[in-house]
């Protein structure tokens, strides 16, 4: 069963000959990951980590302001050759490219379709739905008495939100999530249909994350774009496919599979693993529980501290575009150069004591959603409020609440995330 793991555990002295960050195994336990990342910051801020083929290694830029600088400096470092390790051929890229692996006017035009839609204002207009439909989800878990806190609650929850955001039944549901973990759990065996690189994998090479899912993806997006065309309806889908970019170039039908599945994948699957770590967080610091317990008014500042814990992506990768110095390491144009935003959250430069879990933290500058960058995360303040309301509905309604087995973790050096989490919950 998981316990709680002591700084001690994390900051344990790792031998920089034992640092791999590309290999997957590392990143099933809950500690080794941050063994790792204290190792690289304190010795090797920007480490060079060599791959197996297909892939050529990295640079692993693991500190706060280089992370930072980095991800603002799009000119240096382009998101053009793609974001994840996968390295992909010009061909490739032009199947695949979403928003994600978009620079300049490009980019900005596609992020204004729904840039509206993830505003401040759209987002308060959702608060009392999101309010009931919090309720409805905990109802129907906490009355189990005992149970999955990942199925029941932070997967249900968000994708109900997708859903209505989308404008598709609640009976498909379980059919998003599906898809979610089988296209990002793509190096995971429980979740993945092909794994990457695997032999079998080269069929769906052009595919996004090689997932034969995408394709299922792509036809349920393409009906709906076929039903929504030329209406009036205010969904995700509506204004994608009703709306010109402001750049005067429309979405062809593949901008469309690509937007639409990023929506599907990014819209469930970091809110889900935030919640999911941070009721683990409160699970194994039961005085921080209390806390919240006693002053709801803490839940907000909480949240912040709930994202700087999960870090629910590990990493995204840029590509540089000229040769270019970075913590006194000479990095060549055409490197990857990988910004590891778990390891910039517990930076001890930006971070006093990074590895207390404190739900009263202030100043807490994480860059779980990016850092000065023109791709800061779309739905950043969808997901907080989420997380907000979620945490303000929850607290008050338990007495209790206990580990009931283990949680096994994603198979993944990308997600972040937690396959199962049993609880059991003493109602208040």
């Amino acid at each position: 069963m998981t316990t709680e793991t002591p700084t001690a555990a994390v900051t344990d002295p790792m031998p920089l000959a034992d640092v791999n960050l590309a290999d997957l195994d590392n990143f099933t336990d809950g500690t080794t990951p941050w063994r790792m990342f204290h190792t690289l910051r304190h010795q090797d801020p920007v480490h060079w980590q060599p791959e197996e083929a297909p892939n050529s290694g990295f640079w692993a830029v693991t500190r706060h302001a280089d992370i930072a600088r980095v991800d603002r400096d799009a000119e240096t470092f382009t998101s053009m050759k793609f974001v994840n390790l996968e390295e992909v051929d010009e061909d490739q890229i032009k199947k695949r490219a979403s928003i994600l692996e978009l620079d300049g006017v490009r980019h900005r035009a596609l992020r204004s379709l729904l840039q509206r839609q993830f505003g401040a204002s759209v987002i308060n207009s959702y608060a009392d739905f999101l309010r009931g439909l919090t309720a409805t989800t905990l109802d129907a878990a906490l009355a189990k008495g005992t149970f999955d806190f990942v199925k029941e609650v932070s997967a249900d929850f968000p994708i109900n939100v997708l859903a209505r955001l989308l404008d598709v039944p609640p009976e498909d549901n379980q059919q998003l999530i599906d898809w979610g973990n089988r296209i990002i759990g793509n190096t995971d065996p429980d979740y993945a249909d092909v794994l990457l690189h695997s032999a079998e994998s080269e069929q769906y090479r052009d595919l996004p994350f090689r997932s034969p899912a995408s394709l299922e993806v792509f036809e349920y997006g393409r009906e709906l774009a076929r039903q929504r065309r030329g209406g009036d309806g205010t969904d995700l889908v509506s204004r994608l496919v009703n709306t010109t970019p402001k750049d005067g170039v429309p979405l062809s039908p593949q901008d469309f599979d690509n937007y639409f599945l990023l929506l599907v994948v990014a819209g469930n699957e970091t809110t889900r693993h935030t919640i999911t770590h941070s009721m683990l967080a409160l699970l194994q610091h039961p005085e921080q529980l209390a806390r919240l317990q006693e002053n709801p008014s803490l839940i907000p500042t909480a949240v912040e501290e709930f994202l700087r814990w999960a870090s629910p992506v590990y990493h995204f990768r840029r590509t540089a575009t000229r040769d270019v110095e970075l913590g006194d390491k000479q990095i060549k144009e055409g490197d990857k150069v990988v910004m590891w935003y778990a390891s910039g959250n517990r930076d001890e430069e930006v971070f006093g004591n990074p590895y207390d879990f404190d739900v009263a933290r202030r100043d807490n500058d994480h860059v779980t959603f990016g850092k000065g960058s023109p791709h800061l995360c779309l739905g950043n303040l969808l997901a907080r409020t989420e997380i907000r309301i979620m945490f303000e509905e929850l607290i008050p309604r338990i007495a209790g609440i206990e580990l009931a087995g283990d949680v096994p973790r994603v198979r993944s050096n990308f997600v972040n995330g937690i396959k199962r989490l049993p609880v059991e919950v003493t109602l208040a």
